[in-house]
């Protein structure tokens, strides 16, 4: 049967616990404590019966306290004693009222006489009271005896109230106890004795009846607080319908977004568990003690992977969601796309590319020449790696760099730096392997390709039979209906110069190259170097925006003040337009070919910019850019959905060896990975190869060619991984393999050292320890062991432990003695020889 406190009891009826335990009592009931608990049916006689009484006497003692204010604000402070008498004639009003259903528990409080309970609380009670009240004598009518007993049984005063109504209200609080019984609910008779002045009625003066007036004042409105409360509890019980006042106004919000609010939060891959209690909104140590309760130890900076945080978030009603990871450089690097009106024409930037021995170099000077007049001897001099010559009045950029070079640094960080390319071919040679690189570089940044036919003043120039090559590379002419423009040239004569140079121009107005000159400057780093007199030198492209001498720019981790501007003809420069090469000093550090250069409006900018991206771990964040790969982890990028195609160059003795394999390989190709080759040559793996494969991301294979020092070295830095076969099957094979995820690392046994066991030493916790004299190389603590007796393997495993003196150490050297102990291995001898070997991890080869 249902059980309700006997302190929950005394809340809904708006009285103290001990009231209602005594009141309990006198029932017959058992009732201890406040947090005891008692029959539905027992709270149902208290509700019937206590609650009642109470109620009622409350009211009757509020309807004549606002009976008594009332009237002493309508008399004037000269009749005070007619105001004493007025709540004099009142009172007997309210005790009509209050007498049917007052005297009503005077028998049930007599009758079972149950006071006798708690003689030892009367009693005592009581003697304090009358103590009191002998000493002392009241004023008009009232004892201070009585006041006294009114401050020291205030609970018994509050019941006193309840049950005989308002005409105790002024009367003496101590008269009502006579010492004899228990008088809390009226069932007491009056001690004349227990001070002066006992009477019902009130006093003619008003002296300290004022406390009591007060104290009682207070004791009301605690009571009314209760009614307060228990209004509330029935009113909310009340259907919304019957509700009225400000009850109402809950009615018109409608609580349903807790059923469907579903709170998502985003995540990153390791999320700390304070972190995560943060986006939950929630302690740390629920997350602590729920991974407790699972058996995992954890404090609040302990780390735990994204699967880890889903499941706790799961079960909170949380979703979450992987956080996108944010470059922080390429962030810095985003840019406002320009307004449409804001844009100018600008001059083309244009690379000259080809192999070395087809007239590049020569191209180049009579392209200088002819944009010299009124010159000294020699032509202009090459001071940074760009120039511009004018042809018409229109003017264009040349790159002086290898076309290569120039598309790898700059495609590293995502920014086309040329706009046209001339691809110079020889008209004796045709296509070159070196042609073809340039091709797919040019491609690869998808820019513009002119074809310049270069030295057709020779008798065994064959025009057509290059056209005709070009269009296995997709580049076909226009006079066969292609798109490709073939201007034939001779850079030593100097014939089809213009013609290219007009060219370049008709291609660039096709292009409609512009840029916004009126903003901050954005470029490009050609090249820098340190010089000893000026300090660093950077040679930078103007991309967008006009450089300023003054102003304030950062590239890459370096940054500082324009002190300095100098065109490609050597002039001091105020300022830099669009597609224009200067060289700048005042630069804080040599920064790398190929960064992006920005304009800032305060020194401050600058330096905060330089200053995230060496926080960011620049060479860390280029290498990532970069993408390199092995085939040891490309089956972990395919299943992470991070690789979509794998490009490789070829490289072969001969040519049908490289078509071979390039058809083995596209075969190769799937629904998660599609292989791409993107370049395929003859001869040996050499420079420009490594450097297209650091721009493509590509992986180098060689048949039966190796690769020269210098690429070698290039790939160490550049992170590119060259794999060398000498069977067809095999590479094909490997490939595959690397691909379904079978690729397993090869590991190979090194030998550190040797040494011989000299004496065995006991130990009660170890077992045997083996002392040795270590006879050539190193032993080390990780290594592993093989022990030989008499030129027989007897054990091979672990060492446990390796000691010096007693102090573990990491390693012993030749010459010194040490002691060992072997992980399951005790049986050790003397004489016994023990070879310490490690397993490297070597790469496939």
């Amino acid at each position: 049967m249902a059980k309700i406190k006997i302190s929950e009891l005394a809340s809904e009826l708006g009285c103290e616990a001990k009231e209602l335990i005594a009141f309990l009592q006198e029932k017959g009931i058992e009732a201890k404590r406040s947090n005891s608990s008692i029959e539905e049916t027992d709270a149902d006689v208290a509700r019937k019966n206590f609650g009642k009484k109470a109620k009622k006497a409350d009211d009757a003692d509020k309807a004549a306290k606002e009976e008594k204010t009332k009237k002493a604000k309508a008399e004037e402070p000269a009749e005070e004693p007619k105001k004493a008498e007025a709540p004099k004639a009142e009172e007997p009003k309210a005790e009509k009222k209050e007498a049917p259903k007052a005297e009503a528990p005077r028998p049930e409080a007599a009758r079972p006489a149950e006071g006798s309970k708690l003689p030892p609380k009367k009693k005592k009670n009581i003697i304090v009271v009358t103590n009191n009240n002998m000493g002392r004598g009241g004023q008009g009518g009232q004892s201070q005896g009585g006041n006294r007993d009114f401050n020291g049984q205030r609970p018994g005063n509050r019941n006193d109230r309840g049950q005989n109504g308002p005409q105790d209200r002024n009367g003496q609080g101590g008269g009502r106890f006579s010492g004899k019984g228990d008088n809390r609910f009226g069932g007491g008779k009056f001690d004349k004795n227990a001070g002066r002045g006992g009477f019902d009625g009130p006093s003619e003066k008003q002296g300290p009846g004022h406390r009591d007036e007060d104290r009682r004042r207070q004791g009301q409105e605690k009571d009314k607080r209760n009614k307060k409360d228990l209004a509330y509890e029935q009113e909310e019980m009340m259907p919304r319908s019957k509700r009225v006042g400000r009850f109402i106004k809950p009615e018109v919000k409608k609580v349903e977004e807790p059923e469907e609010q579903i709170k998502v939060i985003s995540i990153p891959e390791k999320v700390s568990i304070k972190e995560l209690a943060e986006k939950m909104k929630m302690q740390p140590s629920v997350i602590i003690k729920k991974l407790f309760m699972a058996g995992q130890v954890s404090t609040v900076n302990t780390e735990l992977t994204y699967e880890e945080a889903e499941n706790i978030a799961i079960e909170y009603d949380i979703i979450c969601e992987k956080e996108i990871p944010v470059d922080i450089i390429e962030e810095l690097l985003k840019e406002d796309e320009d307004a449409p009106e804001t844009l100018k024409k600008r001059p083309p930037v244009v690379c000259v590319m080809g192999h070395v021995d087809h007239g590049k170099t020569s191209l180049l000077d009579a392209i200088r020449k002819t944009s010299v007049t009124d010159r000294e001897a020699g032509g202009i001099t090459q001071r940074i790696g760009a120039y511009t010559v004018s042809i018409n009045g229109q003017k264009i950029t040349f790159l002086d760099t290898p076309g290569h070079e120039a598309f790898t640094a700059m495609r590293m960080r995502g920014a086309n730096s040329t706009d046209i390319a001339v691809l110079v071919v020889a008209a004796d040679d045709g296509v070159m392997p070196q042609t073809v690189e340039a091709i797919n570089h040019a491609k690869a940044a998808e820019v513009e390709i002119i074809v310049a036919v270069n030295k057709i003043d020779k008798p065994n120039a064959n025009i057509d039979r290059v056209k005709q090559e070009m269009t296995e590379y997709g580049l076909i002419s226009t006079d066969w209906g292609g798109t490709t423009e073939f201007v034939p040239v001779s850079a030593k004569s100097g014939e089809g110069i213009d013609t290219l140079l007009e060219t370049i121009i008709l291609t660039s107005d096709i292009l409609e190259l512009k840029a916004n000159p009126d903003r901050e400057a954005r470029g490009l780093v050609l090249e820098a170097r340190l010089d000893k007199g000026r300090g660093p030198v950077a040679n930078v492209l103007v991309q967008k925006g006009t450089l300023h001498v003054g102003d304030f720019i950062s590239a890459g981790a370096s940054s500082g003040k324009v002190r300095a501007m100098v065109d490609d003809k050597g002039n001091k420069l105020k300022e830099a337009l669009p597609s224009q090469p200067v060289e700048i000093l005042g630069l804080s550090d040599v920064p790398n070919a190929g960064e992006v250069f920005l304009g800032h409006e305060t020194d401050k900018q600058a330096k905060q910019y330089a200053n995230t991206y060496l926080q960011q771990h620049k060479k860390d964040l280029i290498e990532e850019t970069k993408a390199k790969m092995s085939l040891d982890d490309l089956y972990s990028k395919i299943e992470e959905g991070r690789l979509q195609e794998l490009n490789i160059i070829i490289k072969a003795d001969v040519q049908g060896s490289v078509e071979a394999l390039k058809q083995s390989l596209l075969k190769l190709s799937n629904d998660e990975v599609v292989v791409k080759v993107i370049h395929g040559g003859v001869g040996a793996i050499n420079e420009s190869d490594v450097t297209l494969a650091a721009a493509s991301s590509a992986i180098i294979i060689g048949f039966d060619v190796r690769p020269d020092a210098t690429a070698k070295s290039m790939a160490d830095h550049e992170g590119v991984e060259i794999k060398l076969y000498k069977v067809i099957y095999q590479a094909i094979e490997e490939i595959e393999y690397a691909m379904k995820g079978m690729l397993a690392p090869i590991y190979e046994e090194r030998i550190t050292g040797h040494a011989e066991v000299r004496q065995i030493f006991k130990a009660s916790k170890v077992g045997n320890i083996a002392g040795a004299f270590v006879k050539d190389g190193i032993i080390k603590k990780d290594c592993k062991v093989r022990i030989s007796r008499e030129g027989e393997q007897i054990f091979e495993g672990d060492l446990a432990s390796l000691k010096r003196f007693k102090d573990d150490v990491k390693e012993v050297k030749e010459g010194f003695e040490c002691g060992l102990v072997f992980d399951g291995f005790d049986q050790i001898h003397e004489g016994d020889t023990v070879e310490a070997y490690e397993m490297v991890e070597v790469p496939r080869t």
